[in-house]
């Protein structure tokens, strides 16, 4: 079969089952396949694509179609311009995230070291090293799987040596203080869950988006435990629902932290809390 034609299939197949953005989609699961780039399709769509390369091309398509995440069939994603391993076992990876890293930049200078509580994929803590110099830091989360896919990533990135991974309970296992904690932790709650897309529903681990009846059981943790680990005049960076800011920035102002503001993404949606420890 010619590349065009199981790239019109893919998408076909893919619309058929309310996949948003099928083309998209059916061009990255066939370049992955075929190792071709995006120039592939439109300069040489007469190519002929093996039979091996169709039948795993006709499999990936079969799991999109199931609404698995493209994320988790390619194994991977972007975040930051950098590329990490993704498995089912953590949250993919999301660029609403990025408003987070963009703005704990800001404040980051050169020998601080940072704590990435809830790491996931590491994609937080490892973006955060990679664009900054001299810094160094730890991520902890519950999940061993996803204690072990950062360090791989690490290790991908050329930044084991500057940083660590363990498996904590928000804060455990963690020791020492820190000039910038920064976390992505649980935060829907309950009851939506069970209304998300079904990428989100069915497949993403539920322990990493459950964050409790009214989902600010995390930010709870956060606001009372945090500044045994902050340093005097660090601060903590937390991604936040769209809907939740008023409530996590008195949780955060009620346990004693200063100049504490919500800061808005792209799209002008609460996304990110910061706040100060004096």
């Amino acid at each position: 079969m010619k590349y065009i034609d199981c790239y019109k299939n893919g998408v076909k197949r893919l619309k058929d089952c309310f996949v948003q953005e099928a083309e998209l989609d059916a061009r990255l699961l066939l370049e992955s396949v075929c190792k071709t780039d995006r120039t592939t399709l439109y300069a040489h769509p007469e190519r002929e694509v093996t039979p091996e390369e169709q039948k795993l091309f006709e499999e990936f398509l079969a799991r999109r179609e199931k609404r698995e995440p493209l994320q988790y069939i390619l194994g991977e994603q972007e975040f930051m311009g950098l590329n990490f391993k993704t498995r089912p076992d953590t949250l993919i990876p999301r660029q609403d995230t990025e408003t987070l890293v963009e703005d704990a930049m800001k404040d980051l200078h050169d020998g601080m070291e940072i704590l990435d509580v809830c790491c996931g994929t590491g994609c937080i803590l490892l973006s955060l090293l990679h664009f900054s110099n001299d810094t160094r830091g730890v991520g902890v989360d519950l999940n061993e799987h996803a204690v072990e896919l950062s360090r791989e990533n690490a290790e991908n990135l050329g930044l084991s040596k500057q940083c660590e991974f363990l498996v904590s309970d928000m804060f455990e296992n963690v020791t020492g203080k820190y000039d910038r904690i920064v976390s992505n932790p649980p935060y829907i709650p309950r009851d939506i869950i069970e209304t998300l897309e079904p990428e989100v529903r069915d497949y993403e681990p539920k322990k990493a988006l459950d964050g409790g009846v009214d989902g600010l059981d995390f930010y709870k943790i956060l606001a009372s435990e945090a500044k045994d680990y902050l340093k005097r005049g660090g601060i903590i960076y937390m991604e936040i629902g769209y809907d939740q800011g008023p409530a996590v920035k008195e949780l955060f102002e009620q346990n004693g932290y200063k100049n504490v503001e919500i800061l808005k993404d792209l799209a002008g949606l609460d996304r990110v809390i910061r706040a100060h420890f004096y």
